[in-house]
């Protein structure tokens, strides 16, 4: 299928899922200005330029009224600055949901030795924060694209970089397989005018055009080399033979389906945000820190006296009381008793903490997180991993679950690109072998060497476990080899290594070398002899 007509609707995308995920953007953005922006102009499909508008609807009362604003979507009083605080709890839940599923990057094992080499490399080369920036994207906006790119004016090798989900439209084969993708990227605004860069990966080819429309109209093709973005892409590139299947994309959806979405033609592979749901309980939290923001201002300390006793700053300047800290002047005789009073309303702290803690406990079980994960129960002595993981069940159940539809999008673009470099595509890759890599995560949390130490020296003590398995216990992170040769380590330190004295002659080879051809014959022939 070629790129879209001139003058498409866009984005082409049903209008439901728009909404959502530009809702979960400004929520992920922690940005106030935005949130405010966003739930002021919820009406219209798109939130991203113009001017925002005040609708008649957020100044009625009643149920309408709060419909149509929320709490972002309030309009500011007229001569009054916005007082509005944010707390960014949103963004919190997305980082958290990286660093537990990608704090320790995921191993990918292959059988070539080149090609593990090749994958070592391209782990540290830059897929490591790859897969950071797609967990923490993935978890706000539903799921992250994995895509490989190249720049021979920069680096000699393609890359794989992440796109986020809003920025994409994919199509997907069975509810599930993705078949082909098109994403877009914002050149140029100016005014209504909108330039657009769109690139389509079907299986086997990429496409990349420019288009001039406006902010829901895709408008008129342009030409790439117009572009300084664009000059370098092709219109169509087919890649290398062998490959005619496969896409240079992955997807990694955040969960297995979305469930607000799912009679929603082509949306049953999405995947949905950390935030579903929770919108609301997310307005509230910000709601009632502006309230016990508004509490300390109101407490603030004011002195109300008579007007006899303020300070005139001459006619028609008014008068002022000294320290300048007055609350209201009152018409009160001198001889009155209320002369000078202090007023000081109090600060409902307590219960604001405990509405806070009560919605932000909601927020983060609703994401599928134990409160423990975020610090809530920090205090207290030092926990053991198994103490650990029992406190954050939920999470570690939310963070294998990711880890399961992770590992899939993972290996499918890791995969691919090493197709790309076999194909011959790139000098320099002799020896690759493409292989589908064995991707493992890493457990998260650990015990500490100390407890490690005196778990092995207990089972040292009771003679039930051997030295293979302690050093596997005390390295988990070590592959096979390094445990191994940290064991042949330890037995030749205690003494306990023996070598074959069969092999340790002149004329035997060296413990662990195989004889040389026709070695062995004569001897095995002289002892027939003798036994004859």
């Amino acid at each position: 299928m070629p790129l879209p007509d001139k003058n498409a609707s866009w984005p082409p995308i049903h209008p439901a899922i728009r909404a959502d995920m530009d809702d979960w953007a400004a929520w992920f953005s922690a940005n106030p200005d935005r949130l405010a922006y966003r739930y002021r102009n919820r009406h219209r499909d798109s939130a991203r330029y113009g001017p925002a508008e005040n609708r008649p609807s957020q100044y009625r009362g009643g149920m309408v009224g709060r419909v149509a604003r929320w709490f972002w979507g309030e309009p500011t009083p007229l001569g009054e600055k916005r007082a509005n605080l944010h707390m960014p709890l949103a963004r919190d839940i997305a980082r958290t949901s990286s660093d537990l599923l990608y704090s320790e990057p995921p191993t990918l094992k292959v059988e070539n030795t080149t090609t593990q080499e090749r994958v070592e490399a391209l782990m540290d080369d830059g897929l490591k924060r790859t897969l950071i920036a797609a967990g923490e994207s993935g978890a706000a906006l539903g799921g992250a694209y994995l895509r490989i790119v190249w720049d021979v004016e920069i680096s000699d090798r393609p890359w794989i970089g992440v796109v986020h989900a809003d920025g994409a439209a994919p199509e997907f084969a069975h509810g599930e397989k993705l078949k082909a993708v098109t994403f877009w990227t914002v050149l140029i605004v100016d005014g209504q005018r909108v330039v657009r860069h769109l690139e389509r990966h079907e299986p086997g080819y990429v496409l990349h055009g420019v288009y001039d429309g406006t902010e829901d109209n895709l408008g008129k093709p342009r030409g790439l080399e117009e572009f300084e973005q664009t000059r370098s892409f092709l219109p169509v590139r087919q890649l290398p033979a062998g490959m005619e299947k496969k896409l240079l994309v992955s997807y990694i959806p955040n969960t297995m389906f979305a469930p607000d979405w799912r009679d929603i033609p082509g949306a049953a592979g999405l995947g949905t945000s950390d935030y579903q749901g929770a919108e609301t309980f997310l307005s509230a939290v910000d709601e009632t820190y502006t309230s016990w923001m508004r509490d300390v201002r109101l407490a603030k300390s004011r002195i109300i006296v008579p007007a006899g006793y303020l300070l005139t700053n001459g006619p028609g300047m008014g008068a002022v009381w000294e320290d300048r800290d007055v609350y209201a002047p009152m018409n009160v005789p001198p001889t009155s008793d209320h002369q000078i009073t202090l007023n000081q309303f109090a600060i409902r702290h307590e219960e604001h903490r405990s509405t806070i803690e009560e919605l932000v406990g909601k927020v983060v079980r609703n994401a599928g997180y134990s409160s423990g994960t975020f610090g809530d129960d920090a205090s207290g002595p030092a926990a053991t991993a198994t103490e650990i993981k029992a406190r954050n069940a939920r999470s570690m159940s939310t963070r294998a679950r990711k880890a399961e539809l992770a590992a899939v999008g993972i290996a499918d673009i890791t995969e691919t690109y090493l197709m790309l470099l076999a194909s011959g595509m790139f000098p320099g890759y002799s020896g690759i072998e493409v292989e589908r890599p064995e991707v493992e995560f890493q457990d998260s949390v650990q015990d500490d060497i100390k407890t490690l130490a005196e778990t092995a020296s207990l089972l040292q003590q009771a003679e039930a476990a051997s030295t293979e398995v302690k050093v596997a216990m005390l390295h988990p992170d070590w592959d096979e080899k390094e445990q191994q040769a940290e064991v042949r380590r330890i037995q030749k330190e205690t003494g306990r290594l023996v070598e074959d004295p069969t092999q340790l002659g002149a004329d035997r080879p060296a413990f662990g070398e195989e004889p040389a051809a026709g070695e062995g014959e004569d001897t095995e022939a002289e002892e027939e002899t003798a036994e004859e």
